[in-house]
């Protein structure tokens, strides 16, 4: 949809108009536009994805024992969180320091490479 917008513009429909080929107003044009919106979208489904596993692990329809998922940690931890808190504790703060990291990440990347943000401090 992005794209779709931004071939509208009047800055490609210039450069298409003077002959420039196709590839590098894809390349020129589009394609750093584009760019920042395509970062966040991946960082955001990233995290959506580790939500989505730990989410199914801790109600047993995800990965299976013996490999390791945070969610599944949280389930088995639920039953000692009278006696042991932190086993418990400790995957649900990992789980949502990553999926915090990684939307953090991703607002950094936009900042980095968005070309509508580079003259502004």
């Amino acid at each position: 949809g992005e794209v779709l917008s931004l071939k509208e513009r009047d800055y490609v429909r210039a450069a298409y108009s003077i002959g420039t080929p196709n590839s590098t107003i894809i390349f020129r044009h589009l394609l750093p536009n584009v760019l920042s919106t395509v970062i966040v979208v991946s960082t955001l489904s990233v995290g959506s994805a580790i939500i989505s596993e730990s989410s199914l692990s801790f109600l047993g329809l995800g990965i299976q024992p013996p490999d390791v998922s945070w969610g599944y940690m949280l389930s088995e931890g639920q039953t000692h969180l009278s006696t042991s808190w932190w086993i418990a504790t400790f995957p649900g703060i990992a789980i949502s320091l990553t999926v915090i990291g990684f939307i953090f990440l991703g607002d950094w990347l936009r900042d980095a490479t968005d070309p509508r943000l580079q003259g502004r401090a």
